[in-house]
């Protein structure tokens, strides 16, 4: 239940402040918005901003006039002052969670609708820098959201501080130091004989060890003793590679170092870097080979990393949520048609070529987008299915 709804939670705040961007930037251009939908068809409520109020609308099967079952409106109900002006915007909430579209008038978007006539309110009618203003805004939007989200973290924590002391402040469960007996404020002596003086010294010892027996010298109490232990592995990236360090599940000391506002909209800033960082480095290690196709994960893999995120607080919760942000955020200004960064490229090749492409070619390179799309999210879905059950 708790991997429902933080999945709920990760991926509705993060669509809806995305495709907001897009219909804020579209309604600030004088863009006709048709449809704001939060998730993909089937339809299940709308409300729909018709001149007389709202038109309130709830989809689900029934009988149509020639006795078929369809999906369709099943109820319908004005709602609202009807001396009111409408926009005719559709407001939707859809059935299929994975993600969410703003409908504008003049593009040519998944629906692939050519229906373009150059009317005034539509995109295309527009200047090329309104165009990729309205485009990029949803990455704008998720950008902004990662920078609030760590800002706020950051503010409520406060700025952690490491201690070196060579003493024992956690112990992870399941790994080899709970096994042997380890316990929260042990001081590691030595390891293998050497001796220790700091928790670098510690990690330096053990790191290089994985899965290999060791004896760690242990003060508990005023008293000395060895335990034999041994070491399990965890997969790092270290200088853009790829390596396996040795680990027995422990963890340093450390507290929180209390903020200003200023301090923590620096960190913020910086966190908000680092997670596109963290994107550029494993995209170069899949260039590289230091990672394969296989390590891409998808709807299910952030729906597993929402629910243990969850439960270990809203703090990492949010962090998460933060980090998928800048995901959303750096995959979508990719120039590859069918995402905004592929629009904003075709927008830009117009501008360059100082004519309009187009509509069939437009058609055309949004299909082999999408047909892309369609591939990448296949693969990752395999890979999810295989990483579920492997």
């Amino acid at each position: 239940m708790t991997t429902l709804w933080a999945t709920i939670i990760v991926l509705g705040v993060l669509v809806t402040v995305h495709e907001l961007g897009h219909f804020m930037a579209a309604r600030s251009v004088g863009v006709r918005v048709d449809r704001f939908s939060i998730g993909f068809p089937p339809r299940l409520f709308t409300f729909t901003s018709v001149d007389s109020g709202w038109l309130f609308r709830i989809f689900f099967y029934h009988r149509n006039e020639e006795n078929k079952i369809v999906w369709g409106p099943v109820l319908e109900k004005i709602i609202g002052n009807k001396s009111r002006k409408g926009s005719n915007t559709e407001y939707c909430l859809a059935i299929i969670p994975l993600g969410g579209y703003v409908k504008m008038a003049g593009t040519i978007d998944e629906s692939l609708d050519d229906n373009i006539k150059h009317a005034d309110d539509e995109l295309m009618s527009k200047t090329s820098l309104q165009q990729i203003w309205v485009m990029s805004a949803g990455v704008i939007m998720n950008i902004l959201l990662a920078f609030v989200l760590f800002s706020g973290i950051a503010k409520y924590m406060g700025i952690p501080e490491l201690s070196d002391d060579p003493v024992i402040a956690q112990l992870v469960p399941d790994m080899p130091a709970v096994a042997a007996g380890l316990q929260v404020g042990d001081q590691i002596l030595a390891v293998d004989g050497e001796s220790i003086e700091t928790w670098t010294d510690i990690s330096t010892r053990i790191h290089k060890k994985p899965n290999t027996p060791i004896e760690l010298k242990i003060l508990r109490d005023a008293n000395e003793f060895d335990i034999a232990i041994t070491t399990k592995y965890q997969v790092a990236v270290i200088d853009g590679h790829i390596d396996t360090l040795g680990a027995i599940g422990i963890i340093q000391n450390y507290s929180y170092r209390p903020i200003g506002m200023v301090e923590a909209i620096q960190a913020g800033s910086v966190a908000t870097v680092n997670g596109f960082g963290m994107i550029v480095m494993s995209l170069s290690m899949l260039a590289s080979g230091d990672a394969s196709m296989k390590d891409i994960g998808g709807p299910i893999m952030i729906a597993q990393l929402a629910g243990e995120t969850a439960r270990a607080g809203w703090t990492a919760l949010l962090t998460f949520m933060a980090l998928i942000s800048c995901n959303l955020a750096f995959i979508n200004i990719l120039p590859i048609p069918g995402l905004d960064g592929g629009h904003i490229f075709i927008i830009l090749i117009e501008g360059i070529i100082r004519r309009k492409l187009t509509i069939k070619t437009r058609m055309v390179i949004q299909q082999v987008g999408m047909a892309f799309l369609l591939l990448l999210i296949a693969t990752v879905i395999v890979n999810d299915i295989s990483r579920l059950f492997g």
